[in-house]
């Protein structure tokens, strides 16, 4: 927000003009208002393993995150030259092989990888898309360069939270965001559902569609009801749907109904007990045979996980050649992989130097922060990295950006990222903005919300003037 202290960057000028005259108390007046709505409805997330209770409100912070316009053109260019790359790498991975065979992607990184799907191999999937939802984070380092941090192509989570915080936004200053030029995210869900409704069977015009959630334990149920809600589909569970003649069924009040299309937002593990894991209560017995027959589409897709396998993201860059002839518009942060013999050597020689994170953990788990890891804790992941090498890599301590965060009187800078999200049906949206996720811990690099981070609203301005 600032370029050096009490100058703020010339985007920021609009809401300079108006939040920025409020006084502390009636900032934290309007804090206090947004933060009671979110209370009342329920914008929650549950933390496993926490013993203070169920369900936590998310946090959120008043000031919003600005992104100009031109700065915003060059981000929505590399996720589309992204995402179109990771569908190409998976399409090939479970077809002919090509960048495998080539010598571009090491084999043994692509079939070790825990979410490889080797069922799927030759298994043709609606339009050869894979990803159809995809939350790329991305951190922008002291210099204003975006880098992408990871790719999460499975059941990326968070966008529920994006749409809120900007109602919050919208609830504490009406008539703020319509005196500036911020391009809207409010056709998240139709764009959504209409991406889901690309990859109904050809024959079908009018597709039902559906959320399948593993149920209110999950962290992230909050975020699935709401989804459904802004598509205006049912949401259900494994035990509401059937397999019957090959084809899959929800049980409703009027009888059967066969669904088409299913934002599944439940692991591939759990999905069918006859091909995956046979003690599953959450999936739908029979669906991947649904699925690889045509009569059902899933997204996203199945496989989809051994792309954002943290040690085949190092790869990416090359991909985007391999396929597209590109230079990566989107830098990747330099990753060091333990399964390299020389890269796992130097890992193990900084280890006080560098963030190492275990290749299939998510939600900041699993993970060493070196700067500020004790020497025990760096002998134990020493340990770890030996014995189990290919489930590590590491990066360097970046200078993440920070942002203004309203703590009870005053302001004070908290490391940020940003989480945009891509829709990839008839054609790719990039939705203008995103979720920043903000570490509300003083000088905690960590932003996820398990690990006590929050969340702001994001602004994409239309034009730079």
């Amino acid at each position: 927000m600032f370029s050096e202290p009490k100058a703020a960057r010339s985007h920021y000028a609009g809401i300079m003009g108006s939040i920025g005259t409020l006084t502390p108390a009636e900032y934290a007046t309007r804090q206090r208002t947004a933060d009671s709505v979110f209370l009342r409805q329920g914008v929650t997330f549950t933390v496993y393993g926490d013993d203070q209770g169920t369900e936590r409100i998310f946090p959120f912070d008043l000031m919003p995150r600005i992104i100009p316009h031109q700065e915003w053109e060059r981000v929505e260019s590399g996720l589309i030259q992204r995402i179109t790359a990771l569908n190409l790498f998976l399409n090939d991975v479970y077809h002919g092989q090509k960048i495998i065979n080539d010598g571009i992607v090491p084999r043994e990184l692509v079939e070790s990888a825990s979410h490889f799907r080797p069922e799927f191999m030759g298994v043709k999937v609606p339009h050869g898309i894979y990803i159809h939802i995809c939350g790329t984070d991305l951190v922008r380092d002291g210099k204003g360069e975006y880098y992408v941090l990871e790719d999460n192509g499975r059941c990326p989570s968070g966008a529920s939270y994006m749409l809120e915080n900007r109602n919050a936004m919208k609830r504490t200053f009406p008539g703020l965001l319509q005196s500036l030029p911020v391009r809207p995210v409010d056709a998240y869900g139709s764009m959504l559902r209409e991406t889901l409704a690309h990859l109904a069977p050809p024959s079908v015009i009018d597709p039902n569609i559906v959320v399948l959630t593993p149920g209110v334990f999950n962290s992230a149920y909050f975020e699935h009801c709401y989804l459904a809600k802004q598509m205006g589909v049912p949401i259900v569970e494994g035990r509401d749907l059937i397999l019957k003649n090959d084809r899959i069924f929800m049980r409703t009040t009027k009888g059967l109904q066969q669904v088409h299309v299913i934002y599944r937002r439940i692991d591939d593990d759990f999905l069918d007990p006859l091909v995956f894991r046979k003690d599953s209560l959450l999936g739908v017995p029979g669906l991947v045979k649904a699925y690889q027959n045509g009569h059902v589409a899933l997204a996203n897709s199945i496989g989809t996980g051994v792309a954002d396998d943290k040690a085949v993201y190092a790869l990416v860059p090359k991909m985007i050649k391999y396929y597209l002839d590109q230079d990566p518009i989107l830098p990747n942060v330099t990753t060091y992989l333990g399964v390299d013999p020389k890269e796992c050597e130097y890992i193990l020689a900084n280890l006080p130097n560098l963030v190492v994170k275990a290749v299939n953990e998510s939600g900041g788990y699993g993970m060493l922060m070196g700067p500020h890891s004790t020497k025990d804790e760096q002998e134990k992941f020493a340990e770890r990295i030996r014995a189990n090498p290919r489930n590590y890599i590491a990066q360097p301590v970046l200078n993440l950006s920070r942002h203004p965060v309203f703590q009870g009187d005053h302001f004070e800078g908290r490391h940020i990222d940003l989480r945009p999200y891509v829709l990839y049906g008839d054609r790719i949206h990039v939705v203008p903005g995103g979720l920043t996720r903000v570490a509300l811990k003083k000088g905690s690099l960590v932003v996820n919300s398990s690990q006590g981070g929050g969340s702001k609203d994001t602004w994409v301005l239309w034009d730079d003037q």
